[in-house]
């Protein structure tokens, strides 16, 4: 795990004419992690894109493929997105039925297993499946939509799940309504990912490096120790 904070821009908000080009750009403005949002109609109000457009991707670019299903039923699905290419796959608690089965699901098929909660979905559903994990994926927004307003309540939350994690290699990423405003309250709690779309993607392809700088520099700026003359 870097010590700086990965950007993982979500290509939600990329222009979709032109997405193979999108990744590349984003991942010349220095973007670490591409984030795929996998939306199915039924599991949130919206309809995005399935392996055929990730696999068709692919080989954009050699980062992580960070692929969130918010779909349901999911299990089904989990080795066409690993066949397509991607890297992590993170599946919603509130999703799948039996959660720890799609976890190691996931981990069967060579890829690393994430676990999302909604905004209203309390961390104790994940208590007993740590061991099975690699990403915990926290929404500050409800899912469906990109450009959504930050939910507050979810900073205490991202706290909790820190502590939850003690020493286990497992990372918390943070996905809705990230900003160099917003960024800096998550870092501070614990978040080592943060997804941005709107925040990254807006200003076209000539604003995307400065876009990633800002939202960066916000949050490892509200992690690193103070020096003595700054106290």
């Amino acid at each position: 795990m870097s010590q700086k904070t990965i950007i993982a821009p979500s290509v939600l908000s990329a222009d979709f004419s032109r997405l193979g080009e999108e990744v590349e750009a984003v991942c010349r403005a220095g973007a670490d992690w591409i984030h795929l949002d996998v939306m199915d109609g039924h599991f949130v109000p919206n309809i995005t894109f399935g392996p055929p457009v990730i696999k068709a991707i692919r080989n954009r670019t050699d980062k992580v493929f960070d692929c969130h299903l918010m779909i349901e039923p999911v299990d089904a699905f989990l080795s066409a997105f690993a066949d397509a290419g991607c890297d992590i796959v993170t599946v919603h608690a509130e999703a799948t039925t039996h959660l720890d089965r799609s976890l190691q699901a996931i981990r069967d098929l060579g890829c690393k297993a994430g676990v999302s909660l909604n905004p209203s979905t309390p961390e104790t559903v994940i208590e007993y499946v740590l061991d099975r994990l690699d990403l915990v994926l926290l929404m500050t927004v409800n899912p469906g939509f990109g450009g959504q307003a930050f939910i507050p309540a979810v900073v205490d939350k991202v706290a909790r799940i820190k502590a939850m994690i003690g020493n286990r290699p497992i990372v918390i990423e943070i996905d809705g309504g990230v900003t160099p405003e917003t960024a800096p309250l998550v870092a501070r709690a614990g978040a080592d990912i943060l997804v941005a779309g709107s925040a990254v993607f807006k200003g076209g392809a000539d604003a995307y490096a400065g876009n990633i700088a800002a939202l960066r520099h916000a949050a490892d700026n509200a992690t690193r120790p103070l020096v003595q003359n700054e106290r």
